[in-house]
């Protein structure tokens, strides 16, 4: 078992949210706990971890609690994992250049061998730091538009779980949410051992996201696109996307030619038509697996399918899980008689 003990850096700023910082710092301090219970687990814990900032400062954070700063960049010349937590991001873009003494320290942590690693949102923030430039990363999908208009150069897949990358895979990012799970386990299988991350993972309950984050995302059409014809149509498609043919039903309500339609409606939304409308299917159908016990070939008819095998296929396709795996991941459970 690896005696080596690894400085881990928790950057803390005022657009951070408590729940990733204080779960990742609760996690990665708990292995005497959990060793009394499981020998593949060191007794003595191989991370020691500080809560960073810009300055010793405490941090009012962006849900509004207060988070005490035990060392600022200025103090911290050497670490070993640098972890930026889940951001809240205002707006239609993340606002650049407003913490340049971290976005410096970054870029020089790295220089110097360390790991930088995003949980969900904290890609806006590392982002700036122009080391992902060119290289694949994951964001919270909710923010993945936000997240492509503010770092173009950046290609981005909201669908991955984790992804590492750049020299030795030392530029980590983590989707949505409790993805951080999947980062912290990843370090910690890395560095201390597989079977030391398992016996944390059993500890905590903690999730590995294996099927992917597809299965999470909710349908966010474009509606701010200024063609004011295909919204109409959109608005319809909402109330009609499961009668026969609606593609041919949005052209002749449009009034364009076929391939003018097609052409305006992909520019607006970003997708070409009967992508739409099966996402727009697939999004009613999950809601129904999640709150009804209605069979599921009656919900493929239900959402315009009469071939439920091919609805299925389409689930899968989109969500990366059939519907059945759906309904049982995502029901509410019945927890009293």
């Amino acid at each position: 078992m690896a005696e080596q003990r690894w400085h881990v850096s928790l950057v803390a700023i005022p657009d951070a949210v408590i729940s990733t910082p204080g779960g990742i710092y609760d996690v990665l301090g708990t292995f005497p706990a959990v060793a009394e219970i499981d020998s593949t687990v060191p007794a003595a814990a191989p991370f020691t971890v500080d809560i960073v900032g810009e300055t010793c400062d405490p941090v009012t954070l962006a849900d509004g609690l207060p988070l005490a700063v035990q060392r600022g960049v200025a103090d911290v010349t050497r670490t070993d994992i640098v972890i930026v937590p889940s951001l809240v991001v205002p707006g239609a873009r993340w606002p650049k250049g407003r913490y340049p003494r971290l976005v410096e320290w970054l870029r020089a942590m790295h220089a110097d061998g360390a790991n930088l690693c995003s949980a969900c949102s904290g890609m806006f923030l590392l982002g700036e730091t122009g080391l992902f430039d060119g290289k694949p990363t994951t964001v919270h999908w909710a923010f993945a538009d936000k997240f492509r208009a503010s770092y173009p150069d950046i290609p981005v897949s909201p669908e991955k779980v984790l992804i590492a990358t750049g020299e030795e895979g030392r530029l980590l990012s983590s989707g949505a949410s409790t993805s951080w799970h999947d980062l912290v386990l990843y370090l910690i299988a890395q560095r201390v051992g597989a079977a030391a991350a398992l016996a944390i993972a059993r500890y905590h309950a903690l999730e590995w996201h294996r099927e992917g984050l597809a299965p999470y995302f909710v349908f966010m059409p474009m509606r701010n696109h200024g063609d004011g014809t295909i919204l109409g149509c959109q608005d319809w498609l909402a109330d009609n996307y499961s009668v026969a043919s609606p593609v041919d039903e949005m052209t002749k309500r449009s009034g364009l030619t076929p391939r003018t339609f097609m052409r305006r409606f992909a520019k607006a939304t970003g997708f070409t038509p009967i992508a739409y409308v099966q996402t727009l299917r697939v999004e009613e159908s999950k809601r129904q697996l999640e709150r009804t016990d209605t069979a599921i070939d009656k919900i493929s008819w239900q959402v315009g399918y009469e071939d439920p095998a091919f609805f299925r296929r389409l689930f899968k396709r989109t969500t990366g899980i059939t519907p059945g795996s759906y309904r049982r991941k995502f029901r509410l459970p019945v927890l009293a008689d």
